[in-house]
């Protein structure tokens, strides 16, 4: 009989659930609300019911089922499955894998999300099973996921691959972990966005200025088109913004020596006209040899990343 992964991916607003062939083909995928604030702590049971109607209608009977593969916001101890911190979940020392464990009796393994999403995109998208890969999402933050000699990189509190929160400008913006400067905030959108309304409020000659009066925000997207139309103070904040981005990824570069450095949340959409400086930045500062070794790419999995990846984990656990 066939074998089924199921990959769940916990996010702020939704939980994004696959079930998912052993060879990486989806059957089916699905969201449900996140529950929030008191009723947060109901997610895994909202999850696995979820899970129950999906098999029952698909007609999967649960002994084909390998196990549960999820991705958890904030600090994971991946050995436990207990989610240590999830600020935006108001969880704390969570027993996610004990409590889904419970409720389905199948295996569960668990991951920050960010872990996970770059297990996806290496399992089925641009990574091509890498061995040494570094996964970086450019949204609202910064977020990373390393894997290393074929492993994720998780540290000793699950803690590794926050490539969001190395600091780059010391005494810089404000981070939202508490402390400064960090790379979220000015290679991540709403860092991209700030440094356009930070130079239009020192008076510079763009036409950021006309989309602000406009629309009242500028967003990174305004600021890689304006850009595309060759607005010199545009095109400054990209080029200083793939500079520190193409820093930070040397230095990480240097640590695990990757094959594919793999780009994806929404600034990545950007393409060549983020890819193109970058690689640029990155050659500059670079060890030549490491350089010569790494790949940049798009990620090609969207939202999916991290049901592919949860799935994974599954895969890999029954396999060992």
């Amino acid at each position: 009989m066939e074998k089924f992964l199921l990959g769940v991916d916990i996010g702020g607003t939704t939980v994004k659930i696959g079930v998912i062939t052993y060879n990486g083909d989806i059957v089916d995928k699905w969201e449900i609300p996140t529950s929030k604030g008191a009723e947060a702590e109901k997610i895994p049971h909202d999850i696995w019911r979820s899970i129950e109607t999906k098999l029952e209608e698909l007609n999967i009977d649960l002994s084909n089922v390998l196990g549960i593969g999820a991705g958890a916001p904030g600090f994971v101890d991946t050995a436990t499955g207990e989610v240590s911190i999830a600020v935006n979940l108001g969880w704390e020392n969570f027993k996610l894998a004990e409590i889904l464990h419970e409720l389905s009796g199948l295996s569960v393994y668990v991951d920050n999300d960010a872990n996970i999403a770059a297990v996806g995109e290496n399992w089925k998208g641009s990574g091509n099973l890498a061995d040494n890969f570094i996964a970086v999402t450019l949204g609202t933050g910064v977020g990373g996921g390393i894997i290393a000699n074929g492993q994720v990189v998780n540290g000793t509190n699950g803690t590794a691959g926050e490539i969001g929160h190395i600091m780059v400008e010391p005494g810089g913006a404000p981070c939202n972990c508490g402390r400064n400067g960090c790379l979220e905030t000015i290679a991540s959108a709403t860092g991209i966005a700030r440094l356009a309304n930070e130079a239009v409020a020192e008076g510079k000659d763009t036409l950021l200025k006309e989309q602000l009066q406009q629309k009242g925000t500028i967003t990174a997207k305004d600021v890689f088109d304006l850009a595309a139309k060759d607005d010199y103070v545009a095109r400054s904040i990209i080029d200083d913004v793939t500079n520190v981005l193409g820093l930070a990824l040397a230095n990480i570069a240097t640590v695990i020596n990757p094959s594919k450095i793999i780009l994806g949340g929404g600034v990545s959409k950007a393409g060549e006209q983020l890819l193109q400086p970058l690689q640029k930045a990155f050659t500059n500062y670079a060890l030549p040899r490491i350089d010569e070794g790494c790949e940049f790419a798009i990620a090609t999995l969207g939202n999916d990343a991290g049901i592919f990846g949860g799935a994974y984990l599954v895969k890999e656990g029954y396999e060992s």
